[in-house]
């Protein structure tokens, strides 16, 4: 039998399930998958990389960073975005500039997301230096209703070129 939370905040079983559901997609994909830890919570990670013609042989890594917490907040989303960008900085391969780009989609999900953290992860892309672009995902999972996914789907000065796929990628793997 699994414990119930007695303090009135929601249960993480559900977040945990689709935190499992995501590291299955993400293998589907054929992204590497490991894991690791931040503040105690497990942190699956999926990453792949690919370079194309349209992209005249730029080659984009994609990064997707996901933990599953019993609620989500703006501080929170915020440090997560934030440590989930310095993570991958340490990881990345190949050199930083014109010919490569890094994205990342550091995700929080939770039984309750707060408006303002949905707020926050909509509002824009977060960029560290020029090569570096993150779009943090916010996914609400409450045992009653479907998952709602939040994520900032508009165009960034640097990577815009790459934005159509991180798109396209962030629909197969968070839903």
């Amino acid at each position: 039998m699994t414990p119930q939370r007695t303090d009135g905040a929601p249960s993480a079983d559900a977040a945990n399930a689709y935190l499992e559901a995501l590291r299955e997609r993400l293998a589907t994909d054929g992204c590497g998958v490991t894991a690791t830890t931040w503040r105690d919570y497990r942190v699956v990670i999926g990453s792949r990389s690919n370079r194309r013609v349209r992209w005249f042989g730029t080659k984009v890594e994609l990064f997707v960073l996901a933990a599953a917490t019993p609620e989500v907040d703006d501080a929170s989303m915020a440090e997560f975005t934030g440590w989930a960008m310095d993570y991958v900085k340490s990881l990345r391969s190949g050199l930083p500039g014109a010919r490569n780009a890094t994205m990342i989609l550091p995700a929080l999900a939770g039984g309750s997301v707060q408006p303002s953290a949905r707020n926050w992860a909509a509002k824009d892309a977060r960029i560290l230096g020029t090569s570096l672009i993150g779009r943090p995902v916010t996914v609400e999972t409450p045992a009653s209703r479907a998952t709602r996914v939040t994520m900032y789907r508009g165009k960034v000065v640097y990577g815009g070129m790459f934005t159509r796929h991180v798109l396209e990628k962030a629909s197969l793997y968070f839903r």
